[in-house]
């Protein structure tokens, strides 16, 4: 019973080690890019607005 429950844990570790440590996903990349163009816009979109007030 012992063994069994550790072999689980050793699994479980691994799976969890593997799943976590993946490379992000050129959708994952493309997603982080727009994003910063969408905060930069907005960044620009505050400075003009300052800059007219």
């Amino acid at each position: 019973m012992k063994k069994l429950f550790l072999s689980l844990f050793l699994v479980g570790t691994l799976a969890t080690t593997f799943t976590s440590c993946r490379e992000e996903s050129t959708e994952d990349k493309v997603e982080d890019a727009a994003n910063d163009v969408g905060d930069a816009v907005d960044d620009a979109a505050d400075d003009v607005e300052d800059a007219v007030d």
